[in-house]
C-alpha cells in the first residue's frame, strides 16, 4: 500500500514539473533573416502573473526595437485559465547562427531557439546588372547600407568626404538615417540627399545618397561607428508585405505605413576607419589644410587717402575649398600696423557653400583703420601659409603691401601745424631759438601779426601759446577717433541684433545653426585659437539656446551664466577680438561646455531649465 502511494505521489510531482516546464513558451515568426531585417519573438506565460520576463539575455546579440504585451482570460466548463503574452521585435547585431536563450518569467523558463542571420551583400562598386533570366538572386537583401570615404589617410583637421548610400527595394516609412556622434571627429552634412535607382543581384533598388564632411581632431587610427537606419517596412510574412515601393522613401506619411502590416527595422553600417596623419614637419604658420585657398582685399576709399581721424576701411575676403568658414583664421590679426594707426574690426561674415562634392568656406571681414597723425604709412604685405592636401605641399597666399596717405585733419589744424615754428624757440624747448625757423614762418604766414621783439612778455606769450595748439589738435584727433570707434561699435551691435532677429524669425535659413552645431563650431574655434570665430559661434550658440531672450553680447552672456571663472575667460575673449594679442581658447572650451536651455512656464515667460547635454 505504501508503495502505491509513493508511486502516485511521484507521478503527481512529475506531472506538475512537466506542467511547469510548459508554462512559458517562445516562438519566432521566421528562423532565417538577412542582417538588417527584424524578427518577431512571441513569449507566452500560462497562468496569472504580475511580473515581467527578464529580457537582458537578449541584449547581447539583439537590439529590441519594439515591445508590446497583452493578457487574456478564458472560462471553459466553469474552469478559468489566464494567459499573458509579450511580443518583441528583435534586430540582430551580427550575422551567423544565433541562439536565442531561454527566458525566465516568474520562475519559469522558455525553450531555446535558433535563428540564422545572413550576411549583407558586397558593398557596391559599380551598377549591377540583372541575371540572364531577369530573376533576383536568392540571397538578395531588401535593405542594406554602404559607406565610403574619399581618403583613408587624411591630415588632422583636414576634410574627409563620407558618402553613405541606402539601398532598398521596399517602401520605408518614418525612416531616419543618422551618423552617430564622436568625440574624435566633427561631422557636418554636405549638400542635400540624392535619389537614384540601381539594379543589383537582379533587383532594382532605390538608392538614397547622403554626404558628410568629417574633420578628425586627433592623430592615429580612429574607428567611428557606422551610420544607423531606423524605419518601418512592410511585413514580409503578411499578405501585403511584398507591395512595390510607394512614394518617396523619406518623408512618407505614417498613414501609408498603417494601411499594410509593418514592422520596425534597425540597420547599422560598417564602422569607418581613418588613419589620421599629424602636421607635416615642413608646414609653417597656421595649420590650414585645404584643397585651394584665395585671399583678396579691397579698400574704401580706393585712393587710400583720408584725413586724420577719418576711417579707411579694408575689406578682407578669405575662401578655402575643403574647409568650413569656422576653421578659417582671422587675417586682420596678421596685419602689422604703425603705432599711430588703430584698428577697429567689424563682425566677420561666415558662409559655407557646396562645390564639386566639397565645402567652400568663406570669411569676409571689414576692419577700419584710423590714424591720429598725418603722414605716409607703409603697411607690410600679409603672408598666409596653408597646406595643399591635394599635392601635399606647403603654399602661400600674399596680399601686397600698401601705402596710406593721411592728410591733416582740417585747414585750421594745418595752419596751426605750419605756424608752430614761428616762435624762435621750438615748442618743446622754449629756452633755445632758431632764426631760420622764424624766417620760414614769416614768409609762409604774412597775415600773422608779430609782437614787438622788445616785449619780453609777448615773446614768452607766443611760446606758451604754441603747445596749446598742439594739445588742441591732439584732443580733436582723439575725439574724432573716439567718435569713429563709437560709430563702428554701434554698427556692429545693430548688425548682431539684426542677425539674431533674422535667425529667430527665419530658422529655416541654410546658414542657421542648431544648438549642437553652434556648440561644435564654438569648440572648434577655441581649439583653433580664433577669438573672432569663437565669439561669433558662442553668440550663435546662445541665440539658439535662448531664442526668446538672446544675450546682446559677451558681457550679457557672462552676467547670465554667473560663473566667475567663465566671466574672466569671456573678458579675455572679448579683449582678444579687438587687439592683436595671442589668444589661447583651450581654457574657455574646457570651462564652457553647456548652456542652460530656455523653457516655457505657465505664464508664458521663458525660464532656464536643465543644462544641455
Amino acid at each position: 500500500m505504501k508503495t502505491y502511494y509513493r508511486a502516485a505521489a511521484a507521478l503527481l510531482i512529475s506531472s506538475l514539473h512537466l506542467s511547469a516546464l510548459a508554462a512559458v513558451t517562445a516562438q519566432l515568426d521566421q528562423d532565417r533573416i538577412s542582417l538588417g531585417e527584424s524578427v518577431r519573438l512571441i513569449v507566452e506565460h500560462e497562468g496569472n502573473t504580475h511580473r515581467q520576463p527578464d529580457l537582458n539575455p537578449l541584449k547581447q546579440d539583439f537590439d529590441i526595437l519594439s515591445r508590446s504585451s497583452g493578457s487574456s482570460i478564458q472560462i471553459i466548463n466553469g474552469q478559468m485559465s489566464a494567459k499573458n503574452q509579450i511580443t518583441l521585435i528583435l534586430s540582430p547585431k551580427h550575422e551567423g547562427r544565433i541562439r536565442i536563450p531561454a527566458l525566465e518569467w516568474d520562475g519559469e523558463r522558455s525553450t531555446e531557439l535558433d535563428l540564422t542571420v545572413g550576411s549583407a551583400p558586397p558593398a557596391p562598386s559599380a551598377q549591377g546588372t540583372p541575371n540572364e533570366e531577369g530573376k533576383p538572386s536568392a540571397n538578395a537583401q531588401h535593405v542594406f547600407l554602404s559607406s565610403t570615404v574619399d581618403q583613408k589617410h587624411p591630415y588632422v583637421q583636414a576634410a574627409v568626404t563620407l558618402t553613405i548610400r541606402l539601398y532598398t527595394d521596399r517602401a520605408l516609412y518614418e525612416a531616419s538615417l543618422e551618423l552617430p556622434p564622436s568625440n574624435d571627429v566633427v561631422a557636418q552634412p554636405l549638400g542635400k540627399d540624392q535619389q537614384t535607382t540601381e539594379v543589383r543581384n537582379g533587383k532594382r533598388y532605390q538608392v538614397i545618397e547622403r554626404k558628410y564632411l568629417l574633420f578628425p581632431q586627433k592623430t592615429g587610427q580612429l574607428k567611428l561607428a557606422g551610420p544607423v537606419l531606423n524605419a518601418t517596412m512592410p511585413d514580409s510574412n503578411s499578405p501585403d508585405g511584398n507591395d512595390s515601393i510607394f512614394g518617396s522613401i523619406f518623408g512618407n506619411s505614417p498613414l501609408a505605413g498603417m494601411i499594410n502590416a509593418t514592422r520596425p527595422i534597425q540597420l547599422r553600417g560598417n564602422a569607418i576607419v581613418l588613419n589620421v596623419q599629424a602636421h607635416p614637419s615642413s608646414s609653417k604658420g597656421n595649420w590650414l589644410p585645404a584643397q585651394h585657398v584665395t585671399l583678396e582685399d579691397s579698400w574704401l576709399p580706393d585712393t587710400l587717402t583720408v584725413h586724420v581721424g577719418e576711417p579707411i576701411v579694408r575689406h578682407l575676403n578669405l575662401s578655402a575649398v575643403g574647409l568650413p568658414a569656422a576653421q578659417l583664421p582671422d587675417v586682420s590679426a596678421l596685419m602689422s600696423l604703425p603705432a599711430d594707426i588703430k584698428i577697429y574690426p567689424d563682425q566677420p561674415k561666415l558662409e559655407n557653400t557646396v562645390q564639386n562634392a566639397s565645402v567652400v568656406g568663406r570669411r569676409q571681414h571689414d576692419v577700419a583703420l584710423i590714424a591720429n597723425k598725418p603722414g605716409k604709412y607703409q603697411l607690410p604685405a600679409i603672408h598666409l601659409q596653408w597646406w595643399d592636401t591635394t599635392h601635399n605641399i606647403q603654399r602661400e597666399v600674399v596680399l601686397p603691401g600698401r601705402t596710406l596717405n593721411i592728410l591733416p585733419g582740417s585747414s585750421n589744424s594745418a595752419n596751426i601745424t605750419a605756424q608752430a615754428p614761428q616762435n624762435p624757440t621750438p615748442p618743446n624747448d622754449p629756452t633755445t631759438g632758431s632764426k631760420a625757423g622764424s624766417d620760414t614762418l614769416a614768409a609762409s604766414t604774412p597775415s600773422l601779426s608779430t609782437p614787438p621783439p622788445e616785449s619780453s612778455s609777448s615773446k614768452y606769450g607766443i611760446a606758451a601759446l604754441v603747445p596749446w595748439h598742439w594739445v588742441s589738435l591732439t584732443l580733436g584727433t582723439l575725439w574724432l577717433a573716439t567718435l569713429a570707434a563709437w560709430w563702428y561699435n554701434t554698427r556692429r551691435r545693430r548688425s548682431l541684433q539684426a542677425q539674431l532677429i533674422s535667425n529667430d524669425s527665419q530658422s529655416n535659413l541654410p546658414n542657421s545653426l542648431s544648438v549642437s552645431e553652434a556648440r561644435q563650431s564654438f569648440q572648434q574655434a577655441c581649439r583653433a585659437n580664433h577669438p573672432q570665430n569663437a565669439r561669433h559661434a558662442l553668440l550663435t550658440w546662445a541665440s539658439a539656446a535662448w531664442p526668446h531672450h538672446p544675450p546682446a553680447g559677451l558681457n550679457a552672456l557672462a552676467q547670465r551664466l554667473d560663473d566667475s571663472q567663465v566671466k574672466a575667460l569671456l573678458r579675455e575673449l572679448d579683449r582678444a577680438c579687438y587687439t592683436s594679442v595671442t589668444w589661447d581658447g583651450k581654457a574657455l572650451a574646457s570651462a564652457l561646455t553647456k548652456l542652460p536651455v530656455e523653457k516655457k512656464v505657465a505664464t508664458g515667460k521663458p525660464q532656464l531649465g536643465s543644462l544641455y547635454s
